[in-house]
């Protein structure tokens, strides 16, 4: 799977579907815009009708290369009210861009959030600035009932009537920064006692669900990506080994596109995993060959076709299923 329930035991973090991010996507669009899309709480809204209004979703972004955040975006959400919620969002750099607490400049406030399907996208500007918080298709596509059975594949697309919740933001190539290459991650974290804890984090997809033992995952989701290199590169190198036949030398060089876990993208080029990544890329495929060292190249789900061609880009929400 991709980064869905990413917390220990396949379950989300702290049991709580509206903490955990699902896919972080980056592309570019057109008229010079660079897109910054994240999704969380999988299969919306059964796990959770609204964003959760303790928790901080970030996305961060590095331009120097350092695996550090130089520029960060954070949405905190209102109480959610007779079925309505309120986004604020935060634009920070420097110091603060480091810090998991939203600060810097509001580039939006109270912004009413789309909770519910059957509603037009309501896409907000502030700026340069544009936003689209709520609930929509979940773009994922992979046959996990294929790759838990051994990978013996079902022809069962599991997120063909999923939704999520996505965060979908973008503005022009100058508001990240003149040079054409960045990295991103996403973070979740949640206030509880008055403390501020990173309960999920990622960038690369399906890293945490084949990499991260058990006794892991909380520690790698409070982590920050300048120590994933240290870190994971031993026990993730003792994966490949077992599940690819990976030597040493052949494992650090494949973990090089994961490790540290920040999603790289040079503008310059295409938008193509593991160069940023596009709503259609085949990322279950790609991780499915990495991990079985060439053996396993595709899961044969194609990508979905309810993506919209404009902003918001993700598509529509599915109908709630009969009786829930």
């Amino acid at each position: 799977m991709s980064h869905h329930l990413s917390g220990p035991n396949l379950r989300p973090p702290l049991g709580d579907s509206r903490l955990d991010m699902t896919d972080l996507f980056t592309f570019t669009a057109p008229g010079d815009r660079t897109v910054l899309i994240m999704n969380s709480n999988p299969v919306a809204p059964t796990g959770g009708d609204a964003f959760h209004p303790d928790a901080v979703y970030r996305i961060n972004v590095d331009t120097d290369g350092d695996h550090q955040a130089d520029l960060a975006f954070s949405f905190v959400f209102s109480q959610p009210q007779n079925g309505a919620q309120t986004v604020t969002v935060y634009r920070s750099t420097g110091a603060e861009a480091r810090s998991h607490e939203p600060a810097g400049e509001k580039i939006f406030t109270d912004e009413p959030v789309a909770l519910k399907p059957g509603t037009a996208p309501q896409v907000h500007s502030s700026g340069p600035y544009r936003l689209y918080v709520g609930l929509r298709s979940d773009p994922f596509f992979a046959d996990l009932e294929g790759i838990g059975n051994d990978f013996t594949w079902t022809g069962k697309d599991w997120g063909i009537d999923k939704n999520i919740f996505g965060i979908v933001l973008d503005m022009p190539h100058t508001e990240i920064g003149p040079e054409p290459g960045f990295g991103v991650w996403g973070r979740v974290s949640l206030r509880q006692n008055g403390r501020l804890t990173s309960v999920d984090r990622g960038a690369h997809p399906s890293v945490t669900a084949y990499f991260n033992q058990e006794d892991a995952k909380e520690a790698y989701n409070e982590g920050e990506p300048a120590q994933d290199w240290d870190t994971y590169l031993q026990p993730w190198t003792a994966v490949l080994a077992h599940t690819g036949g990976y030597d040493a030398q052949a494992a650090e060089s494949t973990l090089r596109t994961i490790l540290p876990d920040v999603l790289r993208f040079d503008r310059s080029r295409p938008a193509a995993y593991p160069n940023g990544r596009a709503l259609t890329d085949d990322v279950t495929s790609a991780r499915l060959s990495m991990v079985s060292g060439g053996k396993i190249t595709s899961d044969n789900i194609p990508p979905h076709t309810d993506l919209l061609p404009d902003f918001p880009y993700l598509g529509h929400p599915h109908p709630a299923p009969s009786g829930s």
